[in-house]
């Protein structure tokens, strides 16, 4: 058995490699689904609040002054 390259691997490895990268996506994808961040939507928009922009800032670094 020439299982070293992925051309000449048998169907066995094959089913191997999709399976295993099957299983470690369901993984990830469930730790995305379940990661929280402590707040919910409904009680972060009831305590946002809404900032207006007022004039230009500039800023300034190591001596020179950068408009941002």
């Amino acid at each position: 058995m020439n299982n070293f390259s992925i051309f000449t691997a048998d169907r066995g490895t094959h089913v191997k490699i999709v399976v295993v990268s099957l299983i470690a996506s369901i993984i990830v994808i469930t730790v995305g689904i379940t990661a929280r961040t402590g707040a919910d939507t409904a009680s972060m928009q009831a305590s946002s609040t809404i900032v207006k922009a007022t004039k230009p800032v500039m800023a300034t670094t190591t001596g020179a002054a950068t408009i941002r």
